[in-house]
């Protein structure tokens, strides 16, 4: 009887709490409106559009968050234009996505207990949400991107760490010699400077794909790494050697409509992707690859395990929020950020059209089964090439002009190329535009619309 007792009373106990919170057919806040209230009057902070005051910002007297401005503006509301500073277009800051998630700030805000997910694993003892790998899969298969069914899925702290777990995951073990890593020039930096950072018995970066073609030396194990869409010029490459001591590794960071048609779901043995290049949250540090072979897959979850212990798990749940709100929003996402993306290539376009100094990377337009139509390419960024004989080394000749782009020797090229940033705020763009149409106009015979 006293514990029947006990039962009813409990479950009164509840009913009544459940009724309090839940007034006027929608739910009261409790525990959550402080939250959400702090968060609401960060974002209410006005910086003039040319800024953002952040809850774990900078602050002044105490507690206030203040903003912090975009390139070239400054002043307490970002509002002061600095006419003579540089345009910063070195980073792949992907702040173009900035006003969209500025639209959907219902679908995407997140407001979290203290108490969540504490654990390092989730309750199958993995450290992989399993709803956010149904997301992942979901998406893929909307956009036509990759092919994922009977594939494995792994999760790392963007696809800097993926790609290192990958190298490890295909090198062998108990070889005499380490595998050789290449990359087809232009290259993506991080191909090489991971091999020469961690400085692994493992494997060594050897250099340009192309220079091993011809090679015929099958004793000699070799993992290429293949940007598709490349970093720094847009191209979709494929794989340079093949054979049986080869293995590969597809970057496919950059295949989203944003940037690229999609011709065809990508079907590589080992494919990485990062939420930086989809939704823009560089900073949410969260990449997956995409495996057939399950021992490579093993290893790599291997590998995190002792790298990290997974991956932050806030990350993820940023992540689930963020593809949950996308799919959500059907293509809206892809519609605003390849619309962005083509005007900046329409204007970046006819800006070099008038020069006899500087060109663009050419890129034919594909087919594109995403959006049912042939389309060009809008890549993230830049590859720009200096003509004159006298400027061998371009990023200086732009650094003159108030510009910094990333020097061509970087991705392994030569220095009279610069790869320019695309994907930062409209602020950098708008800046890098009107400091390029005054380099340009200052040509002797320069040509004119």
């Amino acid at each position: 009887m006293v514990k029947s007792a006990c039962l009813i009373s409990s479950i009164i106990l509840n009913l009544l709490f459940i009724i309090n919170i839940y007034v006027g057919g929608q739910w009261k806040l409790s525990w959550s409106s402080r939250a959400a209230a702090e968060a609401e009057a960060v974002a209410a902070i006005s910086c003039s559009g040319h800024g953002r005051a952040y809850l774990d910002g900078l602050v002044v007297d105490g507690n206030e968050p203040v903003c912090e401005c975009n390139t070239c503006f400054t002043g307490p509301d970002c509002s002061q234009f600095i006419s003579d500073c540089t345009a910063n277009a070195d980073s792949g800051d992907p702040l173009f996505l900035e006003p969209f998630w500025m639209q959907h700030l219902d679908s995407s805000a997140l407001v979290v207990a203290g108490w969540h997910q504490m654990s390092y694993s989730y309750n199958d003892k993995t450290f992989v949400s399993k709803e956010l790998e149904k997301l992942i899969r979901k998406i893929h298969a909307i956009v036509g991107n990759a092919v994922t069914e009977n594939r494995f899925i792994i999760f790392g702290a963007g696809s800097t760490q993926v790609l290192n777990a990958a190298a490890y995951a295909l090198s062998l073990e108990n070889t005499s010699s380490p595998a050789g890593v290449v990359a087809s020039v232009p290259y993506y930096p991080l191909d090489k400077e991971q091999p020469n950072y961690f400085n692994s018995e493992r494997f060594k970066f050897e250099g340009d794909a192309y220079s091993w073609r011809n090679i015929s030396d099958a004793s000699t194990n070799m993992i290429e790494f293949v940007t598709s869409p490349n970093n720094p010029d847009g191209q979709l490459n494929k794989a340079i050697l093949h054979g049986h001591n080869v293995k590969t590794i597809y970057d496919h960071a950059y295949y989203w409509p944003h940037f690229t048609p999609i011709t065809a779901p990508a079907d590589e043995d080992l494919m990485v992707f990062t939420l930086s290049k989809l939704t823009g949250h560089a900073g949410s540090r969260f990449g997956w690859a995409v495996i057939k072979d399950e021992n490579v897959f093993n290893r790599m979850i291997i590998h995190m395990q002792l790298n990290s212990i997974g991956v932050s798990k806030d990350s993820q749940l940023r992540a689930f929020k963020l593809l949950k709100a996308v799919l959500e929003e059907g293509t809206e996402i892809f519609d605003f950020a390849y619309q962005t993306m083509k005007t900046r290539w329409e204007r970046l376009i006819r800006t070099l059209s008038l020069s006899n100094r500087f060109s663009l990377q050419k890129i034919n337009p594909r087919y594109c089964t995403f959006y049912n139509k042939v389309r060009e390419l809008s890549p993230a960024y830049a590859w720009l090439k200096c003509e004159r004989e006298e400027d061998k080394d371009c990023y200086a000749v732009l650094k003159a002009a108030n510009i910094i782009g990333r020097q061509g020797n970087v991705f392994g090229a030569e220095d009279r190329y610069v790869r320019l940033s695309l994907v930062k705020s409209q602020d950098d763009f708008d800046i890098l535009t009107d400091r390029l149409n005054k380099l340009v106009s200052e040509e002797d015979g320069a040509k004119t619309m």
